[in-house]
């Protein structure tokens, strides 16, 4: 089984629903994540300000803060390699490499549909 791990920045939690401002960006992902761990994806995270040790022991996470720093996490690995770096990945990122097929119901929805946004 693949396996997805995310290096999250120091955050308070990784829902982004804490503190005064919630960052829907990280809403957003969590949401992704609940649904691909019920269809079976093997995704953990952790966080730098809670799991440093995990980012220190992972040579590949290591050597990337040592050459791009903390503000550009997020890091995303798949099977130990990386996958994505700089952003959270969306619902149809995370199905792919878990090989989750995803139906159009289950597809993230947006306001846009066509030519034509709201």
């Amino acid at each position: 089984m693949t396996s997805i791990h995310v290096f999250d920045p120091a955050l308070c939690c990784s829902t982004g629903v804490c503190g005064v401002e919630v960052d829907q960006q990280l809403v957003g992902f969590a949401a992704d994540v609940d649904w691909a761990k019920q269809n079976g994806a093997n995704i953990e995270r952790f966080n730098l300000a809670q799991t440093p040790l995990a980012f220190a022991e992972n040579p590949a996470v290591k050597a990337f803060l040592e050459r791009s720093g903390a503000e550009a996490l997020p890091l995303i690995l798949v099977d130990g390699e990386v996958a994505l770096a700089g952003r959270y990945p969306n619902r149809t990122e995370l199905a792919r490499w878990a090989a989750i097929s995803v139906t159009e119901e289950q597809a993230p929805s947006g306001c846009c549909s066509g030519s034509s946004c709201c």
